[in-house]
């Protein structure tokens, strides 16, 4: 055991209150045909393991004789037996106790003793039932507790602490026991555990002067706070000083606490908290959820640890976020580290600053002091899904295109909408970057293995979650997508790209990768799916199906959907006939060259930089006779 250096002082008087004893008139009121004893129906039920192994860590001490007494056929017992939690829970109030090994000497296992007595009755076996509201129980350890009986059964300790029954009523040979959810302790081993019997978060910040904001912040905050972070937790606090409050309301010009808004504040305190028992040795360089709710719909919010040198939060002081001061304070339910910031609710911008593995992209972000993408990535009123490239994939990034790097990283957010990993499926959405009419390009995310990005980038870390949007980490820089990378990346255009590239055919993908600009681009594309490939008798070749290709692209025209008329006529498409479009409602179909009337577009405006697909469910034949 370590750092348990104070004297524990347990007076001669406490120790002889263990003696069990009861007159001859005390003989067993219960059944004749229980044949197990309290020890023994505590050794047979693996949630009181813990139990037993404290009866005879007591017992090492030779003012003891737990297992023998509670054995004892001839006397009767009522015992409140903690589980095997309600046991860590204790060792986890005790600071230097990690197992009961720790309490390792005489004192120790006297102390471990009178506690134990604080869980006995003598004399009677009294059940549930029995049991008065208001009323009290007098323990062999002299002390008594506080019965409340309500839904659940509960009895109070000197601590004011409250164990419940969760099993009542296990009648054994010598008595009953009801198995409850805490350890209670005695005045007597709680003024003994003086200064090693840690409190619950709440009462820490309480008794901590630098804290008194942190305390003022929870009770003005939220009336529930302070009680949930006294709850069982466990949970691992970053607690602002004094100076740190005091910095946040000058910087948000508030006079004071109070004018914070209530949900504000509720949700910047529950900013520090993260579930778990979090030692400054258990954190690592990586993102934890906070209890704040105030992401997209209502999502946790992610926090970025830094532990590269000490541990640094959300980036630090200047990005919102703060440090660690003051690590490791043990409270009965949870750490708290002490910081020298007010961590403010992170936008996507503060969490890319944060993370020093997308510093490429910060810097191509405000590149010659370009504030266009900071500005709109802070922009609280509309949520943002953006794909960030790791500093590895800028790197590796050549822009063989020479495409302009703000289209690239334009192409890499989608705006209005947070897309959470979960929601994400096979189907295309638009970024925010255009082609030269304006159009916003569309780009493909595919689900069948993780999650791939315009068949070429892959997610490495999902769900960054900010107040504005959701952040996902990728593994390559997403170009400018052609309408060639739509139709390699899409599964369902698998069959077009065999025939595009069937031997013998000329190179459509050299010809459908031109640039936006460069004649023959920009390009419509009439896509034909998978099934109208199988739906074929037979695929044409040769020049047959160069002929049927070419049927399927109108070059120099990005025609979309917006475009399109009952009656109108296309232009010529590659191979030379035109194509006719008839609307009812929202149904297009299209009359091929050789006159087949009844070809469906399914989807349309699949956006490249250099033209446009519309997936079509039969593949178009031209006129053959001309």
């Amino acid at each position: 055991m370590k750092g348990f250096s104070k004297i524990l002082k347990v007076t001669l008087a406490s120790l002889l209150l263990i003696n069990f004893s009861c007159s001859d008139d005390d003989g067993p009121d219960m059944p004749e045909n229980m044949e197990s004893n309290v020890v023994e129906a505590a050794q047979a039920t693996s949630s009181l393991s813990t139990l037993v192994a404290a009866l005879q860590k007591a017992d090492e001490s030779t003012n003891n004789n737990f297992v023998t007494n509670l054995s004892d056929e001839t006397a009767v017992y009522t015992v409140l037996a903690p589980s095997n939690d309600a046991f860590a829970n204790l060792l986890n109030r005790l600071d230097g106790f990690d197992s009961l090994d720790d309490f390792n000497s005489q004192q120790l296992q006297d102390l471990l003793a009178t506690i134990l007595s604080y869980h006995v009755v003598s004399g009677t076996a009294v059940t549930s039932a029995q049991l008065t509201d208001g009323s009290s129980v007098e323990t062999i350890q002299g002390e008594s507790l506080a019965v409340g009986v309500g839904s659940n059964v509960t009895f109070t300790d000197a601590a004011g602490e409250t164990a419940t029954v969760t099993e009542a009523d296990v009648i054994v040979s010598n008595g009953v026991v009801h198995i409850i959810d805490k350890v209670v302790l005695p005045q007597a081993a709680i003024d003994a555990l003086e200064g090693v019997l840690l409190n619950s978060i709440t009462d820490l910040a309480i008794d901590t002067p630098t804290l008194s904001n942190l305390v003022a912040a929870l009770q003005a905050a939220n009336g529930d706070l302070p009680t949930v972070l006294a709850g069982e937790g466990p949970f691992t606090v970053f607690a602002p000083t004094d100076n740190a409050f005091a910095a946040f309301l000058e910087a948000n010009d508030y006079e004071n606490l109070a004018a914070v808004p209530v949900d504000v504040l509720t949700q910047v305190l529950l900013n520090h908290v993260v579930t778990g028992t979090n030692l400054s040795t258990d954190l690592t360089t990586g993102y934890v959820s906070t209890l704040a709710t105030s992401g997209p719909e209502d999502a946790a919010l992610s926090m970025f640890i830094n532990t590269a040198d000490g541990v640094v939060l959300n980036g630090g002081l200047t990005n919102g976020g703060a440090a660690v001061t003051s690590s490791d304070i043990k409270a009965s339910n949870g750490i708290v580290h002490i910081v020298d910031g007010v961590i403010a609710l992170p936008n996507i911008v503060n969490h890319a600053v944060a993370n020093p593995d997308l510093t490429e992209l910060v810097g191509s972000l405000t590149a010659d002091g370009n504030t266009t993408f900071t500005n709109l990535l802070s922009d609280a009123m509309t949520d943002f899904t953006v794909f960030a490239p790791v500093n590895s994939a800028f790197t590796s990034f050549e822009n063989p295109n020479m495409n302009d790097i703000n289209d690239i990283l334009s192409n890499h957010v989608i705006s209005g909408t947070a897309a959470f990993e979960a929601n994400l499926s096979n189907s295309y959405a638009n970024t925010a970057a255009t082609n030269t009419d304006g159009d916003a390009l569309s780009i493909y995310i595919n689900t069948d293995d993780g999650v791939k990005l315009n068949g070429t980038s892959t997610v490495a870390a999902a769900d960054i979650v900010a107040t504005n949007g959701v952040i996902h980490a990728v593994d390559t820089v997403i170009d400018l997508p052609t309408v060639v990378t739509f139709a390699t990346a899409d599964p369902n255009f698998s069959s077009l790209v065999g025939a595009l590239t069937a031997e013998g055919q000329p190179d459509f993908v050299s010809t459908l990768s031109t640039a936006n600009g460069t004649t023959p681009a920009p390009f419509t594309v009439f896509a034909p799916i998978n099934d109208a490939f199988n739906a074929l008798t037979e695929v044409p070749s040769g020049d047959a199906l160069t002929a049927v290709l070419n049927h399927h692209v109108i070059s120099e025209s990005n025609i979309v959907s917006g475009d399109l008329s009952d009656g109108l006529v296309s232009p010529a498409t590659l191979e030379g006939d035109t194509l006719t479009f008839s609307i009812d409602g929202s149904n297009v179909t299209i009359t091929d060259g050789s006159g087949n009337m009844d070809i469906g577009i399914i989807a349309v405006d699949v956006q490249a930089a250099n033209g446009v697909i519309h997936a079509i469910n039969k593949v178009m034949i031209p006129d053959t006779t001309n």
